[in-house]
């Protein structure tokens, strides 16, 4: 996914204007059973996928998280039909909803008309999201569209939600998405100088110039990416990520949108997949920072509280069926000098302003922390041993969050209720004084106990990993174990 100026400009926006919720447009007051949650699935990077049967642990997997729908972002590519025509018969064959979220980035505001017809192909297909008897409709930008001549070569009603700014017109619109789903400056970087947005602010924007309308509420668990001059599409920055997961869910509960995009199913290559790293797909050069780095258990910690959304609930307590850890950290301390190896270290293409050497911009507003999110039936002791660190929390019954000083080498985690031990286990990755594979690597490893199965690339998610790396020690091959060590209970 590329991030752009309109990106940029709506941060702007939210960072000079104050926004007040109406008082009477309380989303908290919608009715529950009408909400719904999406998960932004990239078609961009599943080109490879031959038949819909690829598609169908995506969607039983969504599914059984209590996802509703995949948002299809699709350029306009030679792959793109296919691709769009195997999501909606897996989506029809697993009881899933999809439906088309048009990247403008490719389809230009000069081409409403054909987005109007690409609409009219896919509406009434078994697989279609409907929403309010209408076929649903997103965008990734797109300000600018000729929503009329849209909706007139779609030739019937449909529910139009676009990711427009929230200046936008919105009395030709049915909901808008909002995109901006980590903290920033205002100007589509990590905060700094004093500058600084919270999620939040963006809800307040929306919603306020939505004026009732519905919302879609962003959530994402990450931001790193890190593109070199190996390709002609560098960028190179992070977003602050830390607790963002845990922090943004307990918000939504709170806001209680009619809608929530989770940011992404798939994005490997900005670190914001909460889908199986086994997922079939092609590798841009995301494999160097992806690799033997899954992120399952965001997908577990999301769960319940999708559950508790869904019902309308403001705490995720009672949807927590099981006592579960969910861990997460970087693979080395963010002071590690990588300068020598790493690929971001020569001049590339910076027409987009998000290249910078070394360290990802915004590499500062990341803690040096590893993170832990207990969901409980009862209250226990959680012990976390990070190197040569260790701690205990006490846990409340229900959903909470903790965090140890990282620590160079093993990671080790345990529960316990009553003096005995119900949980405990190892990660499979350590932390380590070094760089992965020479490189400056931000994004996260998740974990959780009980552990979950083992989830590594394929093949062909590995391709481009090697290509212009600096060092020789890295193959383009998972390197964890195979198995997952067995969990106490």
């Amino acid at each position: 996914m590329k991030i752009n100026n309109l990106l940029l400009a709506a941060a702007s926006l939210l960072s000079s204007t104050v926004w007040a919720l109406p008082g009477d447009t309380s989303l908290k007051e919608r009715d529950a059973p009408s909400r719904l949650v999406f998960a932004h699935f990239m078609v961009g990077v599943v080109s490879n996928r031959k038949s819909a049967a690829d598609y169908d642990d995506d969607m039983k997997r969504a599914k059984a998280m209590g996802i509703d729908a995949f948002a299809l972002n699709a350029g306009d590519d030679d792959y793109t039909n296919d691709q769009l025509n195997y999501a909606y018969e897996s989506a029809a064959n697993n009881d899933m909803k999809v439906f088309i979220s048009f990247d403008c980035n490719y389809w230009g505001t000069d081409r409403a008309s054909d987005i109007g017809k690409k609409v009219a192909d896919y509406a009434g297909k078994p697989g279609q999201l409907i929403v309010d008897d209408k076929p649903f409709v997103s965008t990734f930008l797109g300000d600018g569209l000729d929503v009329a001549a849209l909706r007139s070569a779609a030739g019937q009603e449909i529910y139009f939600a676009p990711n427009f700014l929230a200046s936008a017109d919105v009395s030709n619109v049915d909901a808008l998405f909002n995109w901006m789903a980590w903290p920033n400056n205002g100007h589509n970087k990590a905060p700094s100088d004093g500058n600084q947005l919270a999620v939040t602010d963006g809800d307040n924007a929306y919603t306020s110039a939505l004026g009732g309308k519905d919302y879609i509420a962003p959530a994402s668990p990450w931001f790193f990416t890190h593109f070199g001059a190996e390709v002609d599409y560098s960028k190179n920055f992070a977003f602050p990520s830390d607790t963002l997961w845990y922090d943004r869910w307990n918000q939504i509960l709170d806001l209680g949108p009619r809608f929530v995009e989770i940011i992404t199913w798939n994005d490997y290559g900005e670190s914001h997949y909460i889908g199986p790293l086994s997922s079939p797909h092609t590798d841009d050069g995301n494999s160097k920072w992806a690799n033997d780095m899954p992120h399952n258990g965001w997908l577990d910690l999301a769960k319940p509280y999708i559950a508790a959304f869904k019902a309308g609930a403001t705490s995720v307590n009672e949807y927590i069926t099981d006592d579960e850890l969910v861990y997460w950290y970087r693979p080395n301390p963010r002071d590690t000098d990588c300068d020598a190896t790493d690929t971001c270290m020569a001049d590339a293409n910076n027409d987009s302003g998000n290249y910078f050497k070394g360290r990802p911009n915004g590499w500062e507003s990341m803690e040096d922390s590893v993170f832990v999110v207990s969901l409980l039936k009862s209250p226990a002791t959680v012990q976390v041993t990070s190197g040569g660190n260790s701690k205990s929390f006490d846990a409340p019954a229900g959903a909470a969050s903790f965090k140890v000083d990282m620590g160079v080498g093993k990671q080790q985690f345990s529960v316990s209720r009553d003096g005995q031990e119900v949980l405990s286990g190892t990660s499979l990755k350590e932390i380590i004084n070094g760089c992965v594979c020479g490189l400056y690597n931000f994004n996260a490893y998740v974990g959780t106990l009980p552990a979950g199965d083992a989830d590594a690339l394929q093949p062909e998610a590995l391709t481009s990993l090697t290509e212009g790396l600096k060092v020789d020690t890295c193959q383009a091959t998972p390197s964890l174990a195979a198995s997952v060590p067995a969990a106490m209970a």
